[in-house]
């Protein structure tokens, strides 16, 4: 049977972290790992890990088909998943969630179908902090039907001009498409008025909850939002799952997003009927142990103590941010002042990816480049940043081998 997360009442991150194997292991000789990448990938707790093998172990089987148990027993792991994360994410029905492979391909589905509806002229509003995933789906839809995309600016700290998305808001406008919380800068989108200020007009938002659903639960129905996305693998879940919440009447309008089985109603070579939400968008065999296991990871945040979670990472971005700010020669790329665990660095004389090679050497795992937003760092100046992302799990500790293994890298290459 799955092993249960250990319950945290008070938030203790010694704690906590006997539950990640990853951990605690060495990178090279002797080298204890320092893993601040979190805003690429999570690592994985090992009630997750138990639970993946657990399925794989005793449930194996497909779903919605069988009239044998194993795939009795399936159906009902991948649909009790189903309703962790509706409840995770405080969805008001089962149907309204849709397992995808990740948000790339939530956001890949609405410019698809919602999208498809457009026609030439029509305008889709997105930020200049939106990593690929939000830019290149909206681009594609530009090349196929002619719709425009319209780039609301950001502030040099990297703060949304909510007055430009405001006047960017036309008739012509049939979708506002925002990122929750920047994976290169940290910034906190205010969403829920972003909402507001669409749906003054009547039009529906797209939020990309990648980088905010790792903090916590989420609330759409509190943000209001019609579209919601997110991907497993940065909440400490498996890799390839992920979830496209939608509006019930807006999830129901969309035609198909692909054809084949599990989708259907009825088939027959003149004609076929699909089938009701979720099924409807869940074409083909799904990732069915994968969403077990996303289920399992929302389960473990939720038993976790939230409140003391939160204050843990927001101290971790204080200390991070007082630590790094005393080295010489470095600056912080990012400062709003509504921040997400994420510090964003740029040294004026060395090149991030060489830095990031030696924290390497010296186990500190960060993410160097254009973290897959390369207008933000074309409007930022930079040819990308070294980025140290923190979760729950990260400690004052790994803070100081950080900015110890920053000062040693700038000894080096100067």
């Amino acid at each position: 049977m799955p092993t249960t997360a250990s319950k945290t009442r008070t938030f203790d991150v010694e704690q906590v972290r006997r539950d990640f194997p990853a951990l605690h292991q060495d990178v090279y000789d002797d080298t204890p790992l320092v893993y601040l990448d979190n805003a690429a990938t999570s690592q994985k707790p090992q009630v997750v890990i138990d639970r993946l093998s657990t399925y794989y172990e005793q449930e194996n089987s497909n779903v919605h088909r069988g009239v044998h148990r194993l795939s009795q027993n399936a159906t009902d792991a991948y649909e009790d998943a189903r309703e962790a994360i509706r409840d995770y994410i405080n969805a008001p029905t089962d149907e309204q969630v849709i397992f995808t492979r990740g948000t790339t391909e939530s956001i890949n589905l609405v410019a698809n179908t919602f999208g498809k509806r457009l026609k030439a002229g029509d305008e889709v509003v997105i930020t200049e902090m939106e990593h690929h995933a939000n830019i290149v789906p909206w681009q594609m839809l530009r090349n196929d039907i002619g719709i425009e995309l319209r780039v609301v600016p950001i502030s040099d700290e990297g703060v949304l001009n909510l007055d430009a998305l405001r006047n960017a808001l036309t008739e012509k406008t049939k979708l506002v498409s925002v990122v929750h919380i920047s994976n290169a800068l940290g910034t906190i989108n205010p969403v829920k008025e972003i909402v507001d200020l669409a749906h003054e007009r009547d039009i529906p938002v797209l939020v990309d909850g990648a980088q905010s659903v790792p903090h916590g639960p989420v609330d759409v129905q509190d943000i209001g939002a019609d579209f919601f996305c997110f991907s497993g693998h940065k909440m400490c879940g498996p890799t390839g799952i992920g979830v496209l919440y939608g509006r019930h009447d807006m999830l129901t309008s969309l035609p198909p997003y692909h054809g084949g089985g599990d989708m259907i109603d009825e088939v027959s070579f003149e004609k076929t009927t699909y089938a009701d939400l979720p099924h409807k968008l869940e074409a083909g065999t799904p990732n069915i142990a994968d969403a077990i296991g996303l289920a399992s990871a929302a389960r473990y945040i939720s038993d976790l103590d939230t409140d003391g979670m939160t204050r843990h990472e927001h101290d971790l971005l204080d200390y991070a941010t007082e630590q790094v700010s005393m080295i010489p020669g470095l600056s912080i790329v990012g400062t709003a002042p509504e921040k997400a665990s994420v510090v964003s660095m740029a040294f004026d004389d060395l090149h991030p990816y060489d830095v990031g090679t030696i924290l390497d050497r010296l186990g500190v795992a960060v993410r160097t480049g254009h973290h897959c937003t390369q207008p933000l760092m074309k409007r930022l100046g930079l040819p990308g940043t070294l980025r140290a992302s923190f979760a729950f799990y990260n400690t004052r500790d790994d803070v100081d081998a950080l900015a110890e293994a920053l000062d040693t890298a700038a000894t080096m290459l100067r």
